[in-house]
């Protein structure tokens, strides 16, 4: 009789603790379903990481939920980053999540002719690098060498696209992952370089991220890397704004005479030649016109105001079409006509 009872007792002790035990495996905190993100920074514990999820509603015991990841093995297989769960998840279920490495994506759109400086504010305002980290290992030489690029930074190599970054992402990574892109990109444009360009990969780049700033008008991209060419082959100033705009430091947005009589490494309007690297991040519209300008003979250009240019051969050609442009969009602004 003794020996019954004690079997009843332990049968019903655990068949008890079965019961608590499939309860909270398979029982979620609510029937809500209120969505909850949490970070899981690298290496977190496991504890740190149950007991997160227990403050946030996700789990009802952090240290039930730890047993059973000890039981499957997941105590050390949970990869870092941000994860999205709802409080009408069961634990076998987030933990399932997490084992799986779901982790949350954000998709950001890196737009042409960006610098290193906006794209750095980009992921700073959705917080996904901060944007004085971003800038440090993009202006880090030794790792834009370690990056096959050469320089002093990774200006000009961070390919414009859409992305999908994470949170737990490294600044190293975002960056690798965007040059990554750019290598894929310049590999199929460089396969059909004329045979007779004779420009090095960063002279290349560097003429793109001045057709970049140049126009927003993709089918004048030709144009204007023909109109640079020719002045290189001419041993003419390229005298392009937007390079001597890159080599101001904290440029309020009013390109001045003295600004374009002051002496850089960007101003094209001193200097000979190219500037000595990228002053934005070109995309492949604007490489492909760098390695295969148009055969026009153009030596000049003059915006006519509506985001598009007008092409000459000659000074006296361009020094009418200035004036003829320059007082149109006085009339137009005396009128009130934005373009």
């Amino acid at each position: 009789m003794k020996t019954e009872s004690i079997i009843i007792a332990v049968s019903t002790i655990v068949l008890l603790m079965a019961t608590h035990i499939y309860t909270f495996l398979y029982t979620p905190p609510s029937q809500e379903g209120i969505v909850k993100t949490v970070f899981i920074p690298h290496g977190a514990s496991f504890s740190i990481i149950a007991r997160e999820l227990e403050k946030e509603g996700i789990v009802t015991d952090a240290g039930k939920f730890s047993l059973l990841a000890k039981f499957k093995g997941a105590l050390t297989k949970i990869k870092a980053g941000e994860y999205e769960f709802t409080t009408s998840m069961t634990p076998l279920e987030a933990l399932d999540r997490m084992l799986k490495g779901e982790i949350k994506y954000y998709t950001i759109t890196i737009p042409e002719g960006y610098t290193i400086k906006e794209i750095a504010a980009i992921l700073h305002s959705i917080n996904i690098a901060d944007k004085n980290e971003f800038m440090a290992k993009a202006f880090d030489r030794a790792f834009a060498a370690s990056l096959g690029i050469e320089g002093n930074n990774v200006e000009g190599y961070l390919f414009p696209d859409t992305y999908k970054f994470t949170r737990g992402m490294t600044v190293e990574e975002i960056i690798k992952k965007m040059v990554q892109r750019f290598d894929r990109v310049y590999s199929e444009i460089i396969s059909q370089k004329p045979s007779g360009l004779r420009m090095s990969k960063r002279q290349i780049v560097t003429l793109a991220s001045i057709i970049e700033k140049e126009t927003g008008a993709g089918m004048e991209r030709p144009l204007i890397s023909a109109v640079f060419h020719n002045r290189l082959k001419i041993g003419m100033r390229l005298e392009s704004d937007p390079t001597v705009i890159y080599g101001i430091n904290g440029f309020n947005g009013n390109l001045t005479r003295k600004d374009l009589l002051t002496r850089t490494p960007y101003n094209t309007y001193q200097i000979y030649g190219l500037p000595p690297g990228p002053i934005a991040n070109p995309g492949r519209a604007s490489l492909e016109a760098a390695i295969a300008p148009s055969s026009a003979p153009y030596i000049f250009f003059v915006s006519k105001n509506d985001g598009t240019h007008y092409f000459s051969k000659s000074l006296r050609e361009h020094n009418k079409a200035v004036q003829f442009y320059q007082r149109r969009l006085a009339k137009n602004q005396k009128i009130g006509i934005r373009n």
